[in-house]
């Protein structure tokens, strides 16, 4: 096994480790800046649906407010509006997912499943929370799932939500007066919940961890070869012609040629030493012979 071989071999294994730990440190970094940009979607989201939830508090339920004291109309109810809305977007981004549910909600399209009440009974628990943020797993895969508090925080609200007698007799009407009621302020009843295809961060990961590895294994390979030349030609060759020369020197040859090598380095110096060695031998010899 030749010494260029195993330079080759060493390189090669430390290029391995290297890889290796980089890579791991690599998909971790890559990991967390695609679940920064799935929260950047999410936040970009929420705001469009705060916006649509506004617009509908500002303008729409005053326009509205005199038919509406008539006959209930749903679209002036903010959550109402804002996840109508988000339907539109779906038909365009349907692996997107947006609803604001609630336990005990006036709409029964809004009541929260299984999944969603666990999520709900988190941010009643804990009032301090601004947010839930947790990866569910779903039959389509894994989301990122941000959900955020729905709390009373305008009294206003409980006209509608206190108790049927005080709710517009249209929204009874429509709805009936089992379900919407009772509502504290201060209280946490829902959350708006939004959720993010966790296949949309792993294709950015793995692209850009295929395109790490291509990039890395690219720049090994031409340093390898740049590393090879190099030892070939300053280290190879040098001590192949010694071996050469010590070789003939060793069989009786005191006629092959001197190896001059000049470098300051560790090799020049190592020809300039074996050359002394083979005068000193040299001269002992004809010593030997002449006495």
């Amino acid at each position: 096994m030749g010494l260029q071989f195993k330079f080759n071999i060493i390189l090669a294994a430390c290029f391995v480790l290297g890889l290796a730990v980089s890579s791991v440190l690599f998909y971790q970094v890559s990991r967390n800046e695609a679940i920064e940009q799935l929260q950047s979607q999410i936040d970009v989201m929420r705001g469009q649906a705060l916006a649509v939830r506004k617009y509908t508090s500002d303008e729409i339920q005053p326009l509205l407010a005199d038919q509406s004291a008539v006959q209930f109309l749903p679209q002036t109810v903010p959550s109402f509006s804002a996840q109508t809305v988000f339907r539109s977007f779906r038909e365009r981004f349907p692996d997107f997912f947006y609803k604001e549910a609630a336990l005990n909600p006036t709409n029964p399209s809004d009541l929260a499943k299984d999944w969603e009440v666990e999520l709900i009974e988190t941010l009643r628990k804990n009032p301090s929370l601004d947010r839930d943020v947790r990866i569910r797993q779903t039959p389509n895969g894994p989301y990122y799932t941000v959900s955020y508090p729905l709390t009373i925080r305008n009294k206003d609200c409980l006209i509608c939500h206190s108790t049927p007698e005080a709710a517009p007799p249209s929204m009874v009407a429509l709805y009936g007066n089992k379900n919407g009621f009772g509502w504290q302020l201060n209280e946490t009843v829902g959350a708006q919940i939004i959720s993010v295809p966790m296949s949309i961060a792993d294709a950015k990961i793995w692209r850009s961890f295929g395109l790490f590895l291509g990039i890395t294994s690219v720049i090994f390979l031409v340093l390898l070869v740049l590393l090879d030349v190099l030892l070939h030609k300053m280290v190879i060759v040098p001590v192949r012609a010694m071996a050469k020369t010590a070789e003939q020197v060793s069989l009786g040859d005191t006629a092959a040629a001197e190896y001059e090598y000049q470098s300051p380095d560790e090799i020049g110096s190592l020809s300039q030493s074996f050359n002394r060695m083979r005068r000193s031998l040299d001269s002992a010899l004809k010593m030997l012979e002449s006495s």
